[in-house]
């Protein structure tokens, strides 16, 4: 069977490719078996015998050169014992053949060439091969083949989106810094030749303000691009896997069966621009800190922190149907264990009674680590196993590079750590943030295993102090009754009894629920967890997955830093953290912060809640600040500088950046709380904490993401509902400005990859492999034509090949010549009326549509063939001239020819 035919400029003859992995070659005058036959990758065998057959060769191309031998380029055909090779394609060039390994499967390809002209040497100087997620063009002009570096990126998807995030109106020196880190990290190899496919032109009008897209991957890869101009431009890659252990079989990971597949993928990424602090949280419960830096550096130990956050309360029943009151064990870090930086994972595996503890899912490599120029590791934080309970995926992250703190939290709690300290300042349960104002009375449900109350009172000030209003005392350092009576240690036996039970019961349960819900909640498989009832959509405010219970657990969902009013009684704004929860509570934290230079790196932060509560309906979404002009208050930050300098001139530089109002303003001077959640949103004036605008967002759906963006000299606020409404309200105010219809929320995907930036730009990946951009500014559309540019770009067509006078005469076969070309009405217009003309008959329903063309159509045709009627004619005196001079020419030479051989004999000759 045959798959492919190409032919040889000069058409004599073409070659065919074969499904037994052959080529055969053919002359057009002997068509009766080919000239030549050739099995690219068969093994000759001895005595004559054909080779073996071998996979088919899909497709070939023979391109010819004027001053060597022909390419044949062929893709397939490789030998069936090939088991497991990676598709190729194949020159063949002379004596050599090259096999080129592709790393996806070949689609299609094609041969570039000096000349468009088929019947003319070709010259071959590149092949351009589609591969299934891949663009590859190689040189065919270079030893060995190399590939053109490709300066487009076709690869977003080589490891799945997992999330991403839109930054607008950035530094202008953040692009030019990820790129010359990024041009590092080029492979060698490539051609040194450019990119040899140069059509289009560029949009005449470009965007004045920067823009950036951060995207996160299964893999645990991170990929800045450049999305300034409408075109797509990678600028840098992070691998945040290469921190980890990495386990060569299943037997030697068995601390991360919590998620049995991309361990390492982001799920949030916090950044800042200004001092160029990034943050991730992985789907393995961990964060890495990375600082960005232009200095290869080496680290020897790798810093790490191990947190056990987990909030739990025991509820057993007394034989006597009595309860045992409960103990509290949120786990505030007063634990000496769980904030002392560590440079290894705990060796403590499992707990008095067999069950997994203080370990986490992933193990940090405790070798010497080399670190590119770029973003290097500052901290790496990892929940810990609790008693047999895998540490919950992260739901909210933040990061604050003036602070010099970051601050994550779970279905379980809150954890806030200082990384220029290394240690862990708060550690507390959901519920032991409210304190004694908690306003829904939740009974604890889940019995677990009895543990050691570790206080919610005064800490150690070495390790951060958490102070709350309501519990200013002393932790307890016993458990139980200071009684040891006979019938106490009875009861205690009978409740270990039935804990054990119940443990063993809830881990069974517990394992099959976390392994089937992290699953559903991998990005890679896109399951929404969606239940449509009534053309509405509805949702589990929780994302436990580890307990029976796990519906009342509330979770943190939103967390913002910043310089503000923190109680109604403040005269000056301070910093501090609002924390937004599932279930609509609004919580403030006081920061009390040393000064700045070497006291921040030897004094402890103070943290401790400030009894602010403020409540909404749905889960909080977005939090953001306004002052008295309605201009947006943006969290302090540091500009960024090279990390490693010398220390005294750090400490000399270390100023935040402040852009609150400062600490001397009148306390007239207000400011004003923007809190977004998936049902409403509300304004509230600082500091009296008065709601002064309300507005109900959506009552059958709800929001799945909102963002706070400028857009013309003015701040919105923008929404994307879960019924494909995109939605903007003013601010302060809050009246509405925009309602569309965009798109129904089809997949996860959407949901977790929706963002808006400033500007008035938002994205989401609409596919795997595909981001859409879309914008809801007039001003961007009225530009957009303008900014798409041009895919084609003029140019002259180039000159066709000469054949050649004696070429023509002798040796180039018959050569057709074209009638109309030379005397007919394309060239030279329409005949004279006196002259006779050839008019066919009406054939049929083609002489009806003909006849039916109307005058008003023959009147149009008579004029266009007048207009060129005086271009034809001057073309056709130049034609004239030319056939005039050929046949003078060949008069001459003929002349001269007959005057040499006009006296020889026959013999002679």
């Amino acid at each position: 069977a045959i798959h492919s035919v190409a032919w040889h400029h000069e058409g004599k003859q073409f070659i065919c490719s074969h499904s037994d992995g052959t080529l055969t070659i053919w002359n057009v005058k002997s068509p009766t078996k080919p000239f030549q036959t050739i099995t690219p990758h068969g093994k000759q065998l001895k005595d004559g015998k054909k080779p073996e057959p071998c996979k088919p060769i899909l497709k070939v191309e023979y391109k010819t050169t004027r001053a060597g031998e022909p390419f044949i380029i062929l893709s397939g055909g490789l030998s069936y014992d090939t088991v497991g090779r990676r598709p190729c394609l194949t020159v063949m060039h002379g004596k050599s053949t090259a096999v080129l390994e592709m790393d996806y499967s070949i689609v299609d390809f094609l041969t570039l060439c000096e000349t468009p002209y088929p019947n003319d040497f070709q010259e071959p100087y590149a092949v351009v091969v589609l591969l299934e997620k891949d663009l590859v063009l190689i040189d065919l002009a270079q030893n060995g083949y190399p590939i053109f570096e490709n300066p487009y990126p076709l690869t977003i998807h080589e490891s799945p989106v997992t999330c991403c995030e839109y930054f607008a109106d950035c530094p202008v020196d953040l692009i030019p810094a990820l790129y010359s880190v990024g041009a590092r990290q080029k492979r060698q190899g490539y051609s040194k030749k450019e990119w040899p496919i140069s059509g289009g032109n560029w949009g005449v009008i470009t965007q004045s303000y920067s823009e950036i897209i951060i995207t996160g991957h299964a893999d645990g890869s991170i990929k800045f691009w450049d999305a300034s101009a409408i075109t797509l431009q990678v600028l840098y890659k992070l691998k945040t896997a290469k921190v980890f252990e990495k386990s060569r079989n299943k037997d030697d990971r068995p601390n991360t069966d919590i998620v049995d597949e991309d361990p390492y993928a982001i799920q949030i990424i916090s950044w800042c621009p200004e001092s160029r602090m990034l943050c991730i949280a992985g789907v393995s419960a961990h964060v890495i800190i990375y600082r960005f830096s232009k200095q290869e550096v080496t680290t020897e130990v790798i810093p790490m922190l191990e947190v056990r956050l987990l909030y739990e309360i025991n509820d057993v029943e007394t034989p006597d149907g009595e309860q045992v009151p409960p103990v509290p064990t949120p786990g505030t870090g007063s634990n000496p264990q769980s904030i002392v930086p560590q440079s290894h994972p705990s060796t403590s595996s499992s707990s008095s009674d067999g069950l997994r503890d203080n370990v986490p899912c992933l193990k940090v490599k405790n070798s010497p680590l080399k670190q590119s120029p770029g973003y290097q590791i500052e901290l790496v934080i990892q929940l810990v196993w609790v008693s047999g309970e895998p540490p919950q995926q992260i739901t909210s992250l933040a990061i604050n590079s003036a602070y010099g703190l970051v601050v994550f939290g779970n279905c379980n709690g809150i954890a806030m750590v200082d990384y220029l300290q290394k240690t862990v300042l708060l550690n507390l349960g959901t519920i032991e943030l409210y304190g004694s104002n908690d306003p829904y009375r939740r009974e604890p449900r889940s019995p677990r295993k009895t543990r050691q109350p570790s206080g919610a009172g005064l800490c150690d000030i070495n390790e951060g102090t958490v102070v709350p209003e309501d519990r200013c005392k002393s932790p307890t350092s016993g458990s139980g009754s200071p009684n040891n009576s006979d019938d106490e240690q009875k009861m205690n036996n009978f409740i270990e009894k039935v804990k054990t039970k119940s443990r063993k019961f809830s881990k069974m349960v517990t394992n099959d629920i976390a392994k089937m819900s992290r699953k559903l909640s991998l990005p890679t498989e896109l399951k929404p967890d969606l239940d449509v009832k009534d053309n509405s959509f509805s949702r589990s405010r929780s994302s436990s997955v580890t307990s029976i219970d796990k519906e009342s657990r509330e979770a943190i969902s939103a967390l913002h830093f910043c310089e503000t009013f923190t109680r109604k009684a403040d005269t000056s704004p301070s910093p501090c953290l609002w924390v937004g929860t599932t279930l609509g509570t609004v919580l403030v934290i006081v920061l009390n912060l040393p000064p700045g230079g070497e006291q921040r790196l030897l004094q402890p932060v103070i943290v401790s809640p400030s009894g602010t509560i403020l409540r909404l309906k749905g889960a909080i979404l977005r939090m953001a600040f306004l002052d008295t002009t309605g201009s947006l208050v943006p969290p302090a930050h540091e500009t960024w500088r090279e990390h490693y300098e010398d220390k005294d001139e750090k400490a000399k530089k270390r100023r935040p950046v402040s852009v609150s109002p400062s600490s001397s303003q009148e306390i007239s001077e207000n400011q004003y709380a923007v809190i977004c959640s998936e049902k409403q949103a509300k304004v509230i004036s600082l500091p009296s904490q008065n709601c002064i605008y309300k507005q109900n967002i959506t009552e059958t759906s709800f929001v799945l993401r909102g963002d706070i963006v400028s857009l013309s000299n003015s701040i919105c606020l923008a929404c994307f509902c879960a019924n494909g409404h995109i939605m903007t309200f003013s601010l302060p105010s809050l009246r509405p400005l925009l309602d569309v219809y965009y798109l129904p929320l089809t997949n996860m995907r959407i949901a977790r990859t929706f963002c808006f930036t400033d500007n008035g730009q938002a994205l989401y990946l609409v596919s795997p492999t595909e981001i859409q951009r879309l914008t809801y500014s007039q001003e961007t559309c009225e530009n957009l034509q303008e900014m798409l540019g041009e895919l084609f770009t003029l140019v002259e067509t180039p000159e066709a090949p000469n054949r050649g006078f004696f070429k023509g005469l002798f040796g180039g076969g018959a050569q057709s010549l074209d009638r109309e070309e030379l005397f007919g009405e394309s060239a030279s217009g329409k005949a004279s009326r006196s002259l006779a003309q050839h008019i066919p008959g009406p054939g049929g329903i083609e002489g009806v549509k003909g006849a039916a063309s109307g005058v008003v159509g023959e009147l149009a045709r008579a004029r266009l063939a007048l207009d060129e009627r005086g271009q034809k004619l001057g073309e056709l005196e130049e034609k004239t001239a030319a056939m005039l001079y050929s046949a003078d020419s060949f008069s001459k030479h003929a002349h001269e020819m007959m005057l040499k051989y006009k006296d020889k004999k026959w013999y002679q000759f």
